[in-house]
């Protein structure tokens, strides 16, 4: 086995699980982003997924984390109704520095380090990757189940061996 075995697989899981919160971002009409589901909007569970996302995949204690631009109080809590709407730009935006900020993480991130403790957090690195991975594909298959029941249509996923669409492409089966 590699020195780095686990971490590239981790690479490239998150790679594909990116591409298709991505896509399924892209899935959901306009329709869809203002239509409540469990009295929330389908953008502010797209955007619940997308803070844990950023907070908890690399280290849910870091001091200097900062919440978005776009954040107020509860945003993220799917308890709570919220005032706020949030674009599908504003959306996009954050998904995009998700996308950086967790890429650039991973592309550091060695074996060796899986079993530490980031700063000031109880859990090692690993655990947190798996626990997002976790969370984001439960809060995936919810979203894919709303824009499934009001479109008929099935976003498309990548799978393990399929290959990244380059291009032009269908974003549904």
């Amino acid at each position: 086995m590699k020195k780095s075995a686990l971490v590239e697989t981790i690479r490239d899981q998150t790679c594909r699980a990116l591409w298709e919160v991505k896509n399924v971002i892209d899935c959901a009409s306009d329709e869809v982003w203002d239509k409540e589901y469990c009295e929330m909007p389908c953008w502010k569970h797209i955007y619940h997924m997308l803070h844990s996302l950023d907070l908890w995949y690399i280290n849910p204690r870091d001091k200097d984390y900062a919440e978005p631009e776009i954040h107020v109080k509860d945003l993220n809590n799917l308890d709570v109704i919220s005032t706020k709407y949030l674009t599908r730009k504003e959306i996009n935006d954050y998904f995009s520095y998700i996308e950086s900020k967790i890429k650039d993480y991973i592309s550091e991130l060695t074996d060796e380090q899986l079993l530490d403790n980031p700063p000031g957090c109880e859990y090692n690195r690993f655990t947190l990757i798996l626990a997002q991975f976790r969370h984001l594909h439960s809060h995936m298959g919810v979203i894919m189940g709303f824009i499934t029941a009001d479109t008929g249509l099935w976003p498309r996923v990548l799978g393990l061996e399929k290959p990244f669409p380059v291009g032009d492409y269908n974003k549904y089966f």
